[in-house]
């Protein structure tokens, strides 16, 4: 039975994930009842991985520009001015179903799309980052996902040639059945040669090159914007197969029509494949497309409309050539091996329309798929559950006895712990731009051609967004703006990955949007334009929805490039100094988390005045060449920040000797307790007066506590009486054992 002359029935509609209301405005957009190719165009188009029809009212409220900005969301990615005639392309992207049923290749595929996004405006890829999220390691599941999804990532970046240069990954059960794999990437493109997925020019020739059409993938974007259940497996067949070896012929075609000025427009076949790119092009540009898919190049026989236009097969681009150019850029296809075919061409009706040898098989208006969907303002109410999850009588927690044992536990926690298991897997190094390889607060990229370099984070606490959403995105801006600070960066723009379960909940829809809130109120702020990003629902199985997960991609400018610092200790003698102050701020944190299996509490208040007031003192003094290392005081309070200065060295962990002041703060609270706005940082002797007066102009609390050398990390906690009531003395070889070898124990299971 074709797809025209298949009836449209309440089930079937209901299997392709339309409700009866979307139904109704799909009758309204064509004045009649869809085909079958039509109900599955409007299908993929429609859900809430392609249309945000949940969130797209709410995103309105991020600040999207400012005075570096070249490109900011709405595009494959986002792009801002470094100088130089240059610009920095960026974007981080989600591939959360995917990875949890098909580990390996859906992490691949994730990679794979990331980079397509960021070469299809031209830019040469330079850096990838990831920032993951899974089930505790003692469940062998768990640690199946974690290798099959680490393996993806570093086979599809390794052959392409495009280094992994840093990320983060964080562990807790509510994961186990939904597990995070967000993938962030960074290209360099001449500002004025920057590419759009642009149709523009009636009767310009629109071409598909790349891999060839086949049923992998189909409905992988329904299948994203789903929850899942105990049958998620047999979804097996959604998740796309990637090759990265046709990848990197396919990115040096798109750099190559770039240089020779062939193109009008150009989109990457991402969800929704075909149709998406196709109905999108043409919507931007207020134009339509006519595609003949008797011309799509197939790998499989007897493919129909319906399966060529909603596959997700990886590798493949949809262009508009320059009036003329279409055999200049067959011929560079057809140079380099890759797929070439002339499907179509640029129309003024505003269409998109389908055909098979001249027969038409769909046709839409191209803006009712891309732009005039479904939006929903879904119902916003704190659950009930909130005020439990804040109530956290501290008083009521016995302060700790042994900090030497904490630190130890706080160490080998996966979250915490060493990721060389992780890093080690992927090449950081190809390319030859890497200055920071993974291991300290940003990784740092050099380029070439110029006296830059560009610092780049992935940060986020989904603990804290539970606990408090506003603050939790506050301080996921903060964290990652004060790791560039650290390593000597003016944060220049940034990419989000917004990961919430599922949002016809009214609760999860309170944590996006106030979350939301307090990520636009912490950027505006500290005047950092969110200029791409992406968001992921109905990360939830079950009913069991994710902690709410947003996640930062930054991008910090770096000049001069030797400027460059980092977390760990450098030289005996250099003296150590804390700026920020620490306050009893226990809930929320690491330590609560492992040490008494709580996750209750307020998560630190963040004041933006004060963290705009430190990195502000962080870039002047690491500029005016004052600081030896510096390192953001974060997950585990100031006791794992100085063990991470003192072990994080590639070659030569250094001790320490540290004195802290009570301040009628609990030992834990000291010790352990992750207040924001704070730093570590050596200051060499010689310096320390000039470093001091700068704090001092700025308005930050800065106290020396100590300083390098040894081959332990001591810590005495003193009383105002000057009474020792808490002491830490480890040597930096059981630190190390603790730290560096505690995440592979946990994978040898």
């Amino acid at each position: 039975m074709s797809s025209i002359s298949t009836p449209i029935t309440k089930e079937l509609i209901a299997q392709h994930g339309l409700s009866d209301d979307e139904y109704q405005q799909i009758l309204t957009h064509l004045g009649r009842e869809p085909n079958l190719t039509e109900l599955g165009v409007f299908s993929v188009m429609w859900s809430e991985h392609c249309s945000y029809k949940s969130s797209r009212v709410h995103l309105k409220r991020l600040p999207t520009e400012g005075e570096r900005v070249v490109q900011g969301p709405g595009e494959n990615a986002g792009a801002v001015d470094i100088g130089d005639g240059l610009a920095a392309v960026f974007k981080i992207e989600s591939h959360n179903h995917p990875s949890f049923i098909e580990p390996f290749q859906g992490a691949a595929t994730g990679v794979g799309g990331i980079l397509r996004d960021i070469f299809t405006m031209g830019a040469r890829p330079i850096a990838l980052l990831d920032s993951l999220r899974f089930g505790e390691l003692d469940v062998a599941k768990n640690r199946h996902l974690l290798k099959g999804v680490v393996s993806g990532i570093s086979w599809y970046g390794n052959c392409i040639g495009v280094p992994t240069i840093g990320g983060e990954i964080a562990f807790n059960d509510i994961y186990s059945k939904n597990p995070l794999v967000n993938v962030f990437c960074l290209g360099i493109v001449e500002k004025d040669k920057l590419l759009k997925g642009l149709a523009q020019g009636v009767g310009n020739p629109v071409l598909y090159i790349g891999a060839k059409t086949g049923r992998d993938g189909i409905h992988g974007a329904t299948m994203a914007s789903d929850s899942f259940d105990d049958q998620s497996d047999a979804k097996r067949p959604n998740v796309q197969v990637g090759d990265p070896f046709l990848e990197k012929l396919l990115l040096e075609v798109c750099l190559e029509f770039l240089e020779k000025d062939l193109l009008i427009g150009i989109q990457d076949m991402g969800a929704a494949g075909l149709t998406s790119s196709s109905c999108e092009m043409a919507s931007r540009s207020n134009t339509g497309i006519e595609l003949d898919v008797a011309h799509v190049p197939c790998r499989e026989p007897n493919m129909t409309p319906y399966e060529m236009l909603l596959s997700e097969s990886q590798e493949r681009m949809l262009l508009v050539a320059k009036p003329g150019k279409q055999e200049e850029v067959i011929a560079i296809c057809h140079k380099w091996g890759i797929d070439a075919a002339i499907i179509g061409k640029v129309t003024d009706d505003g269409m998109l329309r389908i055909k098979e040898h001249g027969a038409t098989v769909a046709e839409i208006p191209a803006k009712a798929l891309a732009e005039e969907g479904p939006r929903y303002e879904r119902p916003i109410q704190a659950p009930q559950y909130q005020e439990m999850l804040q109530s956290l009588l501290v008083d009521n927690l016995p302060d700790v006895k042994n900090p030497a044992d904490v630190l130890l536990q706080l160490l080998r926690s996966p979250t915490i712990a060493s990721k060389q298991w992780v890093s080690r897997q992927f090449d950081h190094m190809v390319g030859t731009n890497t200055m920071v390889r993974p291991g300290s607060d940003a990784a740092v990229v050099r380029i070439k051609g110029t006296n830059k370099a560009l610092a780049m984070t992935t940060d986020g606490n989904s603990r804290y967004c539970l606990l408090n959403p506003y603050i939790g995105g506050t301080l996921a801006v903060a964290e990652a703006a004060r790791n560039l600070a650290c390593s000597g960066a003016i944060p220049i723009g940034v990419s989000d990955c917004l990961n919430f379960g599922n949002p016809e909940r009214s609760d999860v829809m309170w944590q996006f949007v106030v979350a939301l809130e307090g990520i636009s109120d912490a950027c505006r702020h500290l005047n950092i334009p969110v200029v791409s990003g992406n968001v992921s629902f109905y990360n939830e199985t079950n009913g069991l929805s994710i902690y709410p997960t947003p996640v930062l991609g930054m991008v910090g400018l770096i000049e001069p490039a030797h400027l460059v610092t980092t977390q760990w200790f450098k030289h005996a003698g250099d003296q150590i100094v804390q700026l920020g102050e620490t306050n009893e701020d226990l809930g929320g944190t690491e330590y609560l988390k492992l040490i008494h299996n709580r996750e209750q509490g307020n998560p630190p208040w963040l004041d933006l005045d004060r963290e705009q007031a430190l990195q502000r003192l962080l870039i002047q003094s690491i500029r005016q060449e004052l600081l030896e290392s510096a390192h953001d005081c974060s997950e585990g309070g100031l006791a794992v920040t100085l063990s991470e200065c003192c072990l994080s060295h590639p070659f030569q962990p250094l001790g320490a000797s540290i004195q802290l002041d009570q301040k009628r703060l609990r030992v834990d609270a000291l010790l352990f307790g992750e207040s924001p706005s704070r730093a570590i940082v050596t200051v060499s002797p010689q310096n320390m007066k000039s470093f001091l007066n700068i704090a001092q102009e700025q308005g930050v609390s800065a106290s020396i506590i100590g300083e390098v050398g040894g081959t332990e990390l001591s810590i005495s906690v003193v009383a105002e009486s000057k009474t020792e009531i808490g002491k830490l003395n480890l040597p930096v070889e059981t630190l190390t054992e603790a730290w560096s070898l505690s995440f592979e124990q946990h994978m040898n299971q």
